[in-house]
This record gives C-alpha cells, structure tokens and sequence, in this order.
C-alpha cells in the first residue's frame, strides 16, 4: 500500500497522476454503469485501489486513507467520473469510517478500521425502517442488553448492498421510557449472525439494490456498542451529514452533464437557443454543485463538525441530477423511451437508465422535503 504526503503536490500534478491511474486501471467493462455494481462485480477493482492506498480517499494517513483535503478531493472524483469508475459497496468507506474515526475507541478503530479498508469487512447502514423512514428518531427495533451482548428485534428497510455485506452498523431503540431521540444506540454486527434474514427489492431498473433486513433475537457484542448507551442520536446525526456528503457529490450531474451534451449534439440542440438557455442553467446549477461540496468536503477535512446547512448540498446534488436527465430524455426524442443502449449516430448512449436512478434520489437518505424542514427550523430559524 502506497502512503504519501498528497498535500504537498501541486494540484494539476495530483489530477494527471490520478487520471493516468483510472485511465490504465480501471475495467473497460466496468465503465459508465446504468446502476450500482455488486462486491463480486467489483471486488478486483477495489483490490488494486486498496493496494494503490486510494481505496479511502478521505480517511487520515494514520489509519490507511490518503488525507485529501478539499480541493484534491474534488479532483480523485472529478477524475473518477471522467473515466466512469463505478461505485464499490463502500458504506464502511464513506459512512462508518469517519464515524468510527471519530466516535469509536481505540480497540474498535483497531479491530474494524483494517479490515473495513482492506475489503474484508464489507458494511451496510441499518437506520430506515418501514414505519420510521424520515422520521428516523422514531425507530422501533429495540436492543437489550444481556450480560456482554445485545440482543436486537426488528426490522430495518431499504437496506443497500445487504445482499453483499458480511456486517451491518445499526440504529436501534435502548431505552423505550426516553425521549425519541435519547434512546437510541449505536450497534454494529455480523450478517451471518443466527436470526437475520435478508429479503432483496428490485427498484424500477429491476436490479436489486437494496432489501428488507429482519432481525430476530439476533446477538451482537456489547463491546460493539459505539459510544455511550441511549446517546447515539448524536453519531447518528454526524453519520448522516457525512451520508449527504456523499449523496451531495458533484459526480452524478457531471456525469449527467457530459451524457446530456452529448446527446444534444447528436440531435443538433446545441444550435437551438433555447435549448442552450437551458443547458448553460443546468451547466451553471452543476458548477455551484460543485464548489458547494468542496466547502462542506473542507469541513469534514478539518475534522469540523457539519451543521444542518449540509442537507442543502442534498437538495442540491439530486434535484440537478433529476434535471439533467429529464432534460436529456427529452433531448432524445423517440428514442428517449427506449430501455438500455441506444445509438445516436454510431455513439450509444443509455437515456432511461439515469432517468430511473435519479427518481428516489430525491427520497432516499432523508426526503428533500424533510431535508428542507431542517434548513427552515435549524437554519432560517423560521416558525415550525
């Protein structure tokens, strides 16, 4: 595993040395998926990243990660999307990682961090369930303590990559007399572990991306318990700001921007104005997305903590990328109806694909109705 010291190379020096290693490295197959790729599907890949040191980019040197600060962060996914590198299983990466960096003791950063990073501990987010999606203080799976083990029952939902994870980390209800958000702790566990049961869902691209997870008298080690008992409302709120960083990445609408230029040209929009009025908009709303995730990105970097300002960047990230592929379906005309691959002059595009992807984005990691109730109350201190 390679270690340096990144933020001491000139910026331009970093994006050609990044980019010659996406563009030798990664699978030509793999390019440009039309939905998230499976761990099998993906596993090689993310081996060369882990042997490369970029397998987290984020994460601090002294735990395997390569230290970026904002700016070069910008760039490692700028050039990602350039060279369409497909997202691996990396809810450990982006999601639990930093928490545990944060929040977890020195044995649980010992024992999880390593093997997170190395590929061996693939992780998935226990937090919505069936009743309490947006209303995430409002979970119902309980956990109590037994001697040096939790036993949990419940369910959580919209689980994604549950089919692929080895462990899951998980919100679950310790104190039942408290208050919604004071009883609530922070687990992780094993997937193999006796009493679960994963139930796959095929979103609209019939792909099955996420599922139902139930837990049924299922026992984790207490010493798993990150933080304090009843007080993981807070690491949950942390979680998901570090999540909207992550849903907030400019990567999809520069990838959408790119595939609705492409379009355009072959359809010989680029010389309508106003089409090109609303192409240069989109342009614009993507260049904003961008430097508003390079600010939150720094935040992060300095080991800052996010405020409910963050859930803007959500709003942001999605709803452009809604945009822009809605704009680009109809920029195809006919043949924006047209499932999988299609040839716009001996360039083959896939139209209906990101129109798909982008539907729940505006739904999943807190709705954007809910992310814009946080930024009236917490932000605008407007009236509830």
């Amino acid at each position: 595993m390679q270690t340096r010291d990144w933020d001491q190379m000139d910026d331009e020096a970093f994006r050609l040395e990044v980019r010659k290693f996406f563009q030798q490295q990664f699978p030509e197959h793999l390019r440009y998926p039309p939905h998230h790729l499976s761990w099998a599907q993906t596993k090689d890949w993310y081996k060369k990243l882990y042997a490369q040191g970029w397998a987290a980019p984020a994460w601090p040197k002294e735990w395997g990660g390569m230290g970026l600060n904002g700016s070069k962060m910008l760039i490692f996914i700028e050039e990602q999307e350039r060279h369409g590198v497909a997202r691996t299983p990396d809810m450990g990466i982006i999601l639990l990682g930093p928490l545990l960096i944060r929040f977890g003791n020195e044995e649980q950063k010992k024992e999880i961090l390593p093997s997170t990073l190395s590929g061996d501990f693939i992780w998935c987010q226990g937090y919505s369930e069936p009743n309490a999606g947006s209303d995430l203080a409002g979970l119902k799976t309980e956990a109590v303590l037994d001697g040096d083990e939790y036993v949990i029952n419940g369910s959580k939902i919209w689980t994604s990559y549950a089919m692929d994870a080895t462990h899951m980390f998980i919100l679950v209800r310790t104190d039942k007399a408290a208050k919604k958000q004071e009883g609530i702790s922070f687990l992780m566990l094993r997937m193999d572990t006796p009493g679960i049961t994963v139930r796959p869902i095929k979103n609209l691209l019939g792909v099955e991306v996420f599922a139902q997870v139930f837990l049924d008298n299922v026992r984790t080690p207490a010493r798993w318990l990150v933080g304090k008992p009843n007080q993981g409302w807070t690491m949950a709120k942390a979680l998901l700001g570090f999540e909207r960083i992550s849903i907030g990445s400019p990567k999809l609408a520069q990838a959408g921007l790119e595939k609705l230029e492409q379009v355009a040209r072959q359809q010989g929009l680029m010389k309508d104005p106003a089409f090109v009025d609303r192409y240069n908009q989109l342009r614009l709303d993507v260049a904003d997305l961008g430097s508003t995730y390079g600010r939150f990105a720094e935040i992060v970097k300095r080991g800052g903590t996010l405020g409910p300002d963050v859930s803007m960047l959500k709003i942001l990230a999605t709803e452009t990328y809604q945009r822009l592929t809605e704009l680009t379906l109809e920029a195809a005309g006919d043949a924006g109806g047209l499932a999988g691959k299609v040839d716009f002059n001996g360039m083959p595009i896939d139209i209906l694909s990101p129109f798909y992807m982008a539907r729940p984005s505006t739904i999943y990691g807190g709705s954007n109705e809910i992310q814009r109730n946080i930024l009236s109350k917490n932000v605008l201190n407007l009236p509830g």
